[in-house]
């Protein structure tokens, strides 16, 4: 009885580095091609188009309010629906609750391990969720009752094999999206802690996310230490989209208000807009002058502005269609780790290594 015929490619012997060095130069090229397919639908520069556009005026801007009450490094922040609460979490292991306007604190957790890198408000309020070091996202319930124990309710939803670097809830409570330091992102559900679904690209360090604001939003971006910015589709858990333009880590990105683009902001000094429906960097801000990373970036509600926290302690404002800086703003005694504009978008709050939060309008 005859063998059968096995197929050619499985008798010969195959070089593994062969192979590899075959699919590397293969998928080159291909960029390559892609990179001049870009090119050729690359027409005209944003701040081109904006050339008759007004200019905007004097911006005074201040800080009304000073949260102090942090032993440590602010690491993370974010704003409560109401517009007026803000969830704060620091290196000393400290979350806290604060109410912006009155400066009060109302509830404070210390969570079991220091470096909270990551903090979240829920949608409804009645909840915040953190992590950092610990590797994994930890839901604390928010109650009325000023004397609880909140740690007593404390739910573990996510684990990660490595830090957990931003989180954020879906458009509901019961969802929530992370990044860590082990280079990926994943979707959980609250309840049960079920991992949902991961999304695998980055090849290193994921540093930060956001999802896309309309109320369908099926899609988030994500940084890290890749140089990359990732569009993913949270069905399917695929890449859609990638950007891979900065010359350093990504430490933030931020959903333009109409969703049609992100910016980002890095260690190169820069930040950049991507718009997604030209699938291309479309502009850049920087300045001779700023030497120092970009640890956070965020836009003003109509999206006219880009708000940028720096490591040399500043925060400069961005005229996001003429490209040119509009203000600079002085006022943490350390580089600023954190930034947000208000959901109703009269003021944004940055967060320091000076131990203090801000309020700026």
């Amino acid at each position: 009885m005859r063998s059968p015929r096995v197929p050619e490619m499985a008798t010969q012997e195959v070089q593994p580095n062969e192979t590899l060095t075959h699919l590397k130069t293969e998928s080159d090229t291909l960029k390559t091609k892609l990179e001049e397919e870009r090119a050729k639908l690359h027409d005209v520069e944003l701040h081109q188009v904006a050339e008759k556009v007004d200019g905007l005026g004097q911006f005074i801007m201040k800080t009304r309010r000073t949260l102090k009450g942090h032993g440590n490094k602010v690491l993370c922040m974010d704003w409560c629906k109401d517009k007026r609460r803000i969830v704060s979490s620091s290196q000393d292991g400290k979350v806290i609750v604060w109410d912006a306007f009155t400066t009060n604190k109302e509830h404070a957790v210390t969570m079991p391990c220091t470096w909270v890198m990551a903090c979240a408000y829920a949608p409804s309020g009645c909840a915040v969720a953190c992590g950092g070091l610990d590797n994994k996202c930890s839901v604390y319930p928010l109650s009325l009752d000023k004397n609880e124990n909140l740690a007593a309710k404390k739910k573990s939803v996510a684990m990660h094999t490595n830090y957990l670097s931003a989180c954020s809830f879906t458009n509901s409570d019961m969802q929530i999206l992370t990044s860590s330091g082990d280079g990926t992102c994943a979707l959980w559900d609250v309840e049960s802690g079920q991992l949902l679904q991961s999304f695998h690209g980055h090849a290193a360090d994921v540093l930060c996310l956001d999802l896309a604001p309309s109320e369908t939003g099926n899609t988030f971006v994500s940084g890290g230490c890749d140089k990359k910015a990732n569009v993913w589709d949270m069905r399917s858990g695929q890449c859609i989209q990638s950007f891979e333009t900065h010359e350093s880590d990504i430490n933030s990105v931020r959903y333009y208000p109409s969703g049609d683009a992100f910016a980002s902001g890095s260690d190169d000094a820069t930040c950049r807009l991507y718009d997604l429906r030209a699938d291309r960097e479309v502009a850049i801000y920087s300045k001779e002058s700023i030497i120092f990373g970009v640890s956070s970036v965020d836009f003003s509600l109509s999206g006219r502005l880009l708000f940028g926290g720096y490591n040399d302690y500043t925060i400069n404002v961005w005229d996001v269609l003429k490209g040119t800086r509009v203000s600079i703003l002085f006022g943490h005694e350390n580089r600023v780790s954190t930034l947000r504009v208000s959901p109703d978008g009269t003021a944004f709050c940055t967060g320091s290594w000076d131990h203090t939060l801000r309020v700026w309008a």
